[in-house]
């Protein structure tokens, strides 16, 4: 069995843009706000916006209440998009041309299905599982 992990570059930035999309029209929202919210690393975060704005899935916008948005709506964006930009290629191990061809290919699969799960999973999709959760956690059933 391979373990493949998603590091803390991948999950703060998938909790960065599930904010920024939860607040989409809305106006800029702050790494500060975003930070506190989910109690994590205001420096780190800082880190992780970079490469975000680079790839230009987000705009910094400057000033006294400034902060970053969306460069597209949350259903244009999918967490393959922001999990290959902080993470790199999506593959559970390295593939090599000796590699038994039997094994190469239950790889492939894995990766493809892998890749198929992130690449269908929009930003929107995402807060709206979130909002789902929210919703189920406050029903009381009797």
């Amino acid at each position: 069995m391979f373990d493949l992990k998603i590091s803390t570059k991948g999950r703060y930035g998938l909790t960065i843009m599930m904010e920024l999309a939860g607040k989409f029209g809305e106006g800029p929202t702050s790494l500060k706000s975003i930070a506190e919210r989910n109690q994590l690393s205001e420096h780190y975060l800082e880190q992780l916006i970079a490469p975000l704005r680079n790839a230009g899935l987000v705009k910094s916008i400057r000033g006294a209440y400034g902060g970053y948005i969306l460069s597209k709506e949350p259903h244009e964006i999918t967490s393959g998009d922001v999990i290959r930009i902080l993470e790199g290629p999506i593959s559970p191990v390295d593939f090599t041309e000796e590699d038994d061809p039997a094994k190469r290919n239950l790889w492939l699969r894995i990766r493809n299905s892998i890749a198929e799960v992130l690449d269908s999973t929009t930003l929107a999709d995402l807060v709206s599982y979130k909002e789902e959760i929210r919703q189920d956690s406050y029903m009381f059933y009797i």
